[in-house]
């Protein structure tokens, strides 16, 4: 225990995003790998690459829990007075109910106790490694840091690691939630952000979902990003439920009146019916034995199963009985936005260019190119720039943002059919959720090489230097024009629309393919704006207003630019007249002190981005009133659906 808690120190001192040579000397490996003899030395120092419980089993405290809670002792008090009373038959009755209801909530309850080993079965059995300068594969708890791993497509990593080889895009959705693949790679290297941003690192659980690469391991087990989150899964105290709280009370209440009863049985049962004294105690134990419910236990808990059961019938995922009854409890419920309250069905709507706004609607679907040069290039980039399908056989494939872009493509006449889009590809830079920008190198249809840049206004802007003015020749883009962009970016905001950026650059004859993101996005001519529609589902402002009328507040947590994201809850009855937003960046940095306002506003319309496991459980822990209990636990730099889970869990939901 000893060694391997010297491991973890060594591991909290490595920084994985310094220079890949100083974390390999820190590491005391090589690109090689290691040796087996030292990878064996690490495993006893390091420990296992595995999720482990901290504390034991809690089988045997929750059993002992179902049989021991106030309302159990109660009708364990009645089996030893019907007991001594002579009334054997109902002493065993009561035994009986008791057994059987505390089995059954038992089996229910055990289910929200297996949060570890949920996260464990990301992890994979077997791992392949270079160790004594040759390829093997290796069982995945034998993984050390220093360990060079090989990744391939469909491999599931066993360990969080560095890069050192190779690029690789990577299905992070264990993680943080997203289901688009992020892409990784070995000179996609970061400093200064978080490790999940990070784009030369992979963690222990995510998938590998094309691309081949090596990387050197730096954590495993519970110092991992997935280790981490069971430990926060685990930190978490078992908070009593409203139910639970009122069968408490109930408990007391009822045995405070039969012991009242019993006790005042007595004179009356000696002096005024003149019972002999043995008599008169054997009736007051069964009028104090006849007055605890032994019925009520099992029919809460037979009426807690068949909500379970109702829930489970309409999709919902129940760990704990009582979650039925918390449900009527609910008094904050944080949504995303986009195919939540809205209906995920993208189209563009708008689109901006330094000849103005344009309304795609007052453009016949006739396929013709349109007049305007600036919006031609818009268009054009908005095709290229792009990995969905209209055509694919089995119907239109892809993202539903690149999807809408390509059918607005088609409509102004600038569409590009897949096989050519895919011919005339020479370099593509994913979305990158840090630089929020695609890019792609591309070889249009004058041979000539083009690079094509779509993203956020704001990440975009900044890296352009010109603009594509309305007859189609590039002009300067100065303060007033860039000023000009960024209030048409919040007027298109303001209506709710998402807004996107798009922009170009002609690479020169003699200039070679870009190897690297960095010189590809410099130096771009600012094309225009694209704003995209995203309907609110139809149900949804009634959903809300019923909330509203129970006392539920609603918190819109999305990625969405902020007055996007107020404009469509104000649309669907969230927010009211004055909504408070929030940015993930002002509230990590926001003081304790003012927390409490916060968490006390009923209007809220916020925006939280970032992609921490550990930052998205502290945002759940600020969306709480002041007055409840809070979960206190270490906040690293660096947002998962698995944090809140457990709390969730445990609060019955």
């Amino acid at each position: 225990m000893n060694a391997e808690a010297g491991g973890a120190a060594a591991v909290a001192e490595l920084d994985p995003e310094e220079r890949l040579d100083l974390l390999l000397r820190d590491l005391r490996s090589t690109r090689k790998g290691l040796a087996s003899r030292e990878a064996a030395r690490r495993l006893v120092r390091y420990g296992p690459n595995e999720l482990r419980r901290r504390g034991g089993r809690r089988w045997p405290g929750e059993l002992v829990r179902q049989v021991t809670h106030p309302l159990a002792l109660l009708l364990w008090a009645a089996v030893l007075l019907a007991w001594w009373a002579g009334i054997a038959a109902v002493a065993v009755a009561i035994v009986v109910v008791i057994v059987v209801n505390a089995a059954f909530a038992f089996v229910q309850e055990m289910q929200a106790e297996r949060a570890v080993e949920t996260l464990a079965a990301y992890l994979p059995a077997h791992a392949t490694v270079v160790r004594d300068g040759h390829v093997q594969q290796v069982e995945a708890v034998t993984l050390v840091p220093g360990d060079v791993l090989l990744i391939e497509e469909g491999d599931r990593i066993s360990a969080d690691a560095r890069l050192i080889e190779g690029g690789i895009e990577v299905d992070l959705s264990p993680l943080t939630g997203e289901a688009m693949p992020a892409y990784r790679a070995a000179d996609r290297v970061d400093v200064h952000v978080p490790l999940l941003s990070a784009r030369d690192l992979v963690f222990s659980g995510t998938t590998c979902t094309e691309g081949e690469a090596r990387a050197v391991v730096f954590a495993t087990g519970m110092h991992t990003e997935l280790g981490r989150i069971a430990a926060l899964s685990e930190r978490v105290e078992r908070e009593i439920s409203p139910l639970e709280a009122q069968v408490r009370r109930v408990a007391w209440l009822i045995a405070v009146i039969a012991v009242v009863m019993g006790v005042a049985f007595l004179p009356l049962a000696m002096f005024a019916a003149k019972l002999p004294f043995h008599d008169a105690v054997v009736f007051a134990v069964g009028l104090l034995v006849g007055n605890v419910p032994e019925g009520l236990l099992p029919v809460i808990t037979l009426a807690l199963a068949l909500g379970v059961r109702e829930l489970v019938r309409r999709g919902a995922v129940v760990k704990r009985l009582s979650a039925v009854e918390t449900l009527g409890s609910t008094d904050v419920i944080c949504t995303d936005k986009t195919g939540t309250l809205t209906e995920n069905r993208m189209q563009v709507t708008a689109a901006w260019t330094a000849a103005g706004q344009r309304d795609l609607a007052d453009i016949p679907a006739t396929g013709a190119l349109p007049d305007e040069e600036a919006l031609c290039a818009l268009a054009t980039v908005m095709a290229w720039c792009n990995n969905a399908q209209l055509d694919a056989p089995g119907g239109p494939v892809g993202d539903a943002t690149e999807l809408a872009l390509l059918a607005a493509a088609g409509r102004l006449g600038c569409g590009v059919g897949t096989d050519e889009r895919d011919a005339g590809r020479r370099r593509q830079f994913h979305f990158d959720p840090v630089r929020k920008l695609m890019s792609t190198v591309d070889q249009r249809d004058d041979d000539r090489l083009w690079i094509d840049v779509k993203g956020a206004p704001e990440a975009l802007l900044p890296r352009c230097d010109s603009i594509r003015q309305a007859d189609g020749t590039v002009g300067p883009l100065t303060e007033q024009r860039r000023r000009t962009i960024a209030a048409q970016v919040d007027a298109f905001a303001r209506q709710g629309l998402r807004v996107l950026a798009a922009a170009e650059r002609q690479l020169t004859a003699d200039a070679g393919l870009p190897e690297r993101r960095e010189e590809v996005e410099v130096r771009l001519v600012f094309l225009g704006l694209v704003a995209m529609a995203d309907p609110p589902r139809p149900e949804v402002a009634d959903a809300v207003a019923r909330c509203h009328s129970a006392g539920i507040r609603i918190i819109v947590v999305t990625g969405d630019h902020a007055l996007t994201a107020t404009a469509i809850a104000g649309q669907v009855g969230i927010g009211g007249p004055s909504p408070k937003v929030v940015t993930g960046d002002v509230l990590d940095h926001m003081p304790e002190h003012r927390r409490p306002p916060l968490a006390s506003s009923r209007n809220w319309a916020n925006q939280w981005t970032g992609r921490s496991p550990i930052g998205a459980h502290r945002r759940h822990q600020w969306c709480r009133p002041p007055d409840e209990p809070r979960l206190e636990g270490p906040q690293p730099p660096g947002r998962s659906p698995c944090d809140g889970l457990r709390h969730h869990h445990d609060r019955g939901s």
